[in-house]
């Protein structure tokens, strides 16, 4: 009898156990896919360089120094609950933004040797190699909307320069996912807005690469 009931309790533990791995991976599923469905900055929101932000590199800039109008710190506190630190910073610059796919996305140069390799599902971009002075470096992240459209922003992580993007461009390469955030695949080419961004605490490797 003793045995039958250590049996259970055991039985009950394992049980338990099981039960739990399904809802953790369900819980990390949905964090997930935050980052992979486009956010907005609100309808109200205007891409003015003079609304507040505090123009500067991302990586030199902590969340306590921002600096932002009363509309935009409401907007932008949300945003950080929902993606858990990846927040823009700074004022939106201008760019053009593009998709790329299949042999394009092998052996990204921000990395030596790197076994890792994007996918369509990734979301990763590339910048125009040449001529882009202020470009957003290797390894940082950039939130982007279209031209004028903030309600259907994205983020993604700089993984790889862009050979084929003309000379001084301000150019952004992307991934199919991180470009049907904002575009239908068939339009190509769009004109953009983009501002650097923090770090998530959250980390997928499949969307953004391993960490450095």
């Amino acid at each position: 009898m003793q045995r039958l009931a250590v049996l259970a309790c055991v039985f009950v533990f394992f049980a338990t156990i099981a039960s739990a791995i399904p809802a953790t991976n369900t819980t990390r599923e949905a964090i997930k896919r935050k980052y992979t469905t486009a956010h907005s900055l609100g309808d109200a929101y205007t891409f003015d360089p003079t609304d507040g932000w505090l123009s500067s590199n991302a990586s030199s800039t902590p969340h306590n120094q921002r600096r932002a109008t009363p509309a935009a710190s409401a907007a932008n506190s949300g945003l950080a609950d929902l993606f858990r630190g990846l927040l823009g910073l700074g004022s939106p610059e201008p760019a053009v933004a593009t998709w790329y796919t299949g042999n394009d996305l092998k052996n990204p140069s921000c990395w030596a040797n790197t076994p890792w390799t994007p996918t369509d599902k990734s979301f990763v971009c590339a910048t125009t190699l040449v001529g882009w002075e202020a470009r957003p470096k290797c390894f940082q992240f950039v939130e982007m909307c279209p031209r004028n459209t903030p309600t259907k922003c994205t983020f993604a992580r700089v993984v790889d320069s862009c050979a084929g993007c003309k000379t001084g461009q301000s150019h952004i390469d992307l991934t199919k996912a991180a470009f049907t955030q904002m575009a239908d695949l068939n339009e190509g080419i769009i004109d953009i807005h983009y501002r650097h961004a923090t770090d998530p605490d959250d980390w997928f490797e499949d969307l953004w690469g391993p960490k450095v």
